[in-house]
């Protein structure tokens, strides 16, 4: 029996790429082993990513690093750096098959050819020009209690600064039926928390529309009457918010556009829906969301945010800020840093500005210097660590009970806890200890339990909260 590793970088979508595929190896009748450098595989399977130019040498490392490991093995490359860089890939003695991104569901078909066949090594179709939807499914996770359910491919917005349109192509929506039936397994063998993930989920739906429909174009979104009349986003949370064994739903990366006044009013129906949510601002100037090429500006993201704190008690908002993009001068930072001060949000993850070779942002003129960057980070660094500990003392201090999926037992200080997150993703510690005289007395029984707790204080790192049970 032959031995496959698989490795995956960059987003969660990759990652649940990377499970599928290792669920055809296994069923195929390969053994599964780790990607460790002491535990030798016929076959290296590297998931890549291309987001970044980092991204792009540490795919490469990564391929000559499974290469080094066992130079008799077959390495397998495939994900975004493959679309993003074919050439170099197919060049690269280190790898002996390249599988595009839209053809990992025949990784297996693929590696038993070569076998047949070495020189037939490259498996791509025109990303651009794929309309299907590339049905990978699994049927486990190596979570013990969150599963990551991939709902869509592709992307229509052609941000200035992003790679991912032209190496993840077209939006390609994936049929809720299917989605269903994936959620559903899942749910049979315990899982009570699905996260749903995509390239770019608030388009969901967009392409089963068809092209006689009036009023939508290509970068659009369902909303309005448009929400009415077609499949969107708000289609998927509602099905499998019926599903039976599925106690939370969590959402990945949104557009503000989504959040209509319909969207937050039906969401805050849902319970099983968490109240977090991940609204990608990337600047609070609207010169320099217009050179981003975002869809949006900022008075249509703060109505966004006004509509979910309107419909939801305290929702956990959260948010990626890019610093530093060309043409960003000191005004325009102050202005960003004003509008997050108003915005308030939970947690914001900040990133420097890094050319990508084949963005439009790459050749704009008026870089903005590391020197400048760095200030810049540091000094919304320095908020997020001061509004996420805001958030978590008004937890503390305000919610009398809350409800934890108990994810594992770590210790902190020398001393046992089980920690797991409320709906609105505070980590939260309970000591191994109380959980003595419950009838839920065994590890394996105590993680992907769902508990009621009451937060006492705040621990060493000032990001975890100490509770105390109040049932199960």
């Amino acid at each position: 029996m032959k031995k496959v590793a698989l490795h995956s970088l960059g987003c969660k979508v990759n990652s649940y790429e990377t499970e599928s595929m290792e669920e055809l190896f296994r069923k195929a009748g390969y053994e599964i082993v780790p990607f460790k450098e002491d535990v030798l595989a016929d076959v290296y399977v590297i998931n890549t990513c291309s987001v970044t130019n980092i991204a792009d040498r540490k795919s490469r490392q990564m391929l000559h690093k499974a290469k080094k490991m066992n130079p008799e093995s077959v390495v397998i490359a495939c994900g975004c750096y493959v679309e993003s860089d074919s050439a170099g890939v197919i060049a690269d003695e280190c790898v002996d098959i390249v599988i595009g991104n839209n053809r990992k569901f025949s990784v297996v078909e693929a590696l038993e050819e070569y076998y047949k066949d070495s020189t037939c090594n490259v498996f791509m179709n025109d990303i651009n020009k794929d309309s299907n939807y590339e049905n990978l499914t699994i049927e486990t996770v190596s979570e013990h209690t969150r599963a990551y359910i991939k709902i869509q491919d592709g992307c229509n917005q052609f941000c200035s600064y992003c790679i991912i349109p032209y190496v993840r192509g077209r939006i390609r929506s994936r049929q809720i039926s299917d989605i269903v039936e994936e959620v559903k397994g899942l749910a049979a063998k315990g899982f009570k928390e699905v996260v749903l993930t995509g390239i770019h989920i608030t388009s969901y739906g967009l392409d089963f529309v068809k092209e006689s429909d009036k009023g939508l174009a290509s970068d659009d979104y369902l909303a309005n009457e448009n929400a009415t009349a077609h499949i969107g986003l708000l289609d998927v949370i509602k099905a499998i918010n019926e599903i039976d064994g599925i106690e939370r739903i969590r959402l990945s990366s949104l557009e503000p556009r989504v959040i209509t006044e319909e969207f937050a009013k039906e969401i805050a129906k849902m319970p099983k829906l968490c109240p977090h949510f991940h609204l990608s601002l990337q600047s609070g100037n609207d010169k320099t969301l217009k050179a981003m090429n975002r869809k949006y500006d900022t008075k249509e993201f703060m109505e966004g945010v006004e509509r979910l704190r309107k419909y939801l008690d305290k929702p956990a908002l959260t948010t990626d800020i890019i610093v530093g993009f060309p043409g960003e001068t000191d005004e325009d930072f102050n202005e960003t840093y004003e509008y997050l001060k108003k915005v308030n949000f939970y947690e914001m993850h900040i990133f420097k500005y890094s050319r990508r070779k084949g963005t439009v942002a790459d050749k704009m003129p008026a870089q903005v210097n590391g020197k400048d960057k760095n200030k810049r980070s540091n000094s919304l660094l320095l908020m997020t660590k001061v509004n996420s500990l805001a958030y978590r003392k008004d937890f503390l201090e305000n919610t009398k009970f809350a409800d934890v999926l108990i994810e594992e037992l770590v210790t902190i200080d020398d001393k046992e806890y089980y920690t797991g997150y409320t709906k609105n993703y505070i980590r939260v510690a309970i000591e191994k200890e109380a959980f003595k005289g419950y009838s839920i007395v065994s590890e394996d029984k105590i993680v992907n339990t769902i508990v009621k707790i009451k937060a006492k204080s705040l621990m060493s790192d000032n990001e975890t909260v100490l509770c105390s049970i109040i049932g199960e």
